[in-house]
């Protein structure tokens, strides 16, 4: 804390004795040793907040800081704390304390914050009642911390869970065993809402760990990890399906089915088609509850049998004759 009275108490030099008031009461609640328990420092801070108050709220005292500085009290002016314990010395209180400490002033040896020059807690929300607007310092009394405040909730546990493809997609229940610290087993229902995310987590509050000290339980958190699809993947809401199609599929085109989450759709295929093309139904991909919907991309893969007769292998050979074809030749490095 600054020896400059004025700047202790945060207030300007030509600042009202009411401006001063309520700048020391503002002060006096903020470094009470009692609300500051784990603040070192605090008692010294309230003790010079205090002794600034005491020189800048009497006029008499005031005037002599104003021209002399903290070196008044060596030129006649009562130090602060003097008189037999009292703070604001010679056995004076300050205009307006005995009102604002509901008149105990000078009383008990004229030190109206106890023999050791202190003022407990308890004290001063009792005393300052009424010159603290009716509810002690401003904003209130300093509220005690209750007994619920205190008491701290349990742990969070956290748990993997993998979880089908379809289910992410679709949502639904799955059960998943835990296993407490003190080796109890327990089985927990787990509602996987649509759409989830693989690495999303999911909250259930209260499942947790229980409190030590009479607080709520804490909370169970799932992380889910999606299993991998062997036709499906996903990119977002999207959905890449890869869809077998036969070699006359592919040169001659065709309606083909396609299982989707949703149901089976139709889907055409335009003569032509190689492998890697991508058709689009919109829509078809992946729901979620707000109403988001994805795509569904099928991909074609044309295949091939992987053993031929010899009419079949005639046939090809005619084709490929009939055709022309030369796929590879723009193929460059």
């Amino acid at each position: 804390m600054s020896k400059d009275y004025y700047e202790t108490l945060g207030v300007a030099r030509g600042a009202s004795n009411e401006e001063i008031q309520k700048a020391y009461r503002k002060l006096a609640r903020k470094y009470h040793p009692d609300l500051n328990p784990d603040d070192k420092t605090a008692k010294q801070k309230f003790q010079e907040v205090q002794t600034a108050y005491e020189t800048l709220s009497d006029e008499k005292k005031r005037q002599m800081y104003d021209q002399f500085g903290s070196a008044y009290e060596q030129m006649g002016g009562a130090p602060p704390g003097g008189g037999g314990g009292n703070p604001f010395g010679g056995g004076q209180v300050p205009p307006g304390f005995d009102q604002m400490f509901g008149g105990g002033g000078a009383g008990g040896g004229g030190n109206p914050f106890g023999g050791a020059g202190g003022i407990s807690l308890e004290e001063l929300m009792r005393q300052f009642g009424g010159g603290f607007g009716g509810g002690g310092f401003e904003g209130g009394p300093p509220k005690r911390k209750s007994r619920k405040q205190q008491q701290l909730p349990g742990d969070d546990v956290r748990h993997e869970l993998d979880i089908p493809f379809q289910t992410a997609v679709l949502g639904g229940k799955m059960s998943l065993r835990l296993q407490r610290p003190s080796g109890k087993i327990d089985t927990v229902d787990v509602s996987i809402p649509q759409g989830i995310e693989s690495g999303k987590t999911i909250r259930l509050r209260g499942l947790g760990e229980p409190s030590q000290s009479g607080g709520t339980a804490g909370d169970l958190l799932i992380t889910v990890r999606t299993k991998e699809h062997e036709a499906f993947s996903r990119q977002g809401l999207d959905l890449t399906v890869r869809v077998p199609i036969t070699v006359a599929e592919a040169c001659l085109g065709g309606k083909i089915e396609v299982p989707s989450p949703h149901g089976t759709l139709t889907l055409t295929v335009p003569p032509g088609t190689s492998s890697g093309k991508r058709i689009r139904a919109k829509g078809q991909g992946v729901h979620t509850k707000d109403g988001k919907q994805g795509d569904l991309y099928a991909e074609m893969m044309i295949t091939v049998p992987k053993k031929l007769s010899t009419k079949a292998a005639e046939l090809v050979k005619q084709l490929s004759d009939e055709l022309d074809e030369a796929p590879r030749a723009e193929l460059r490095f």
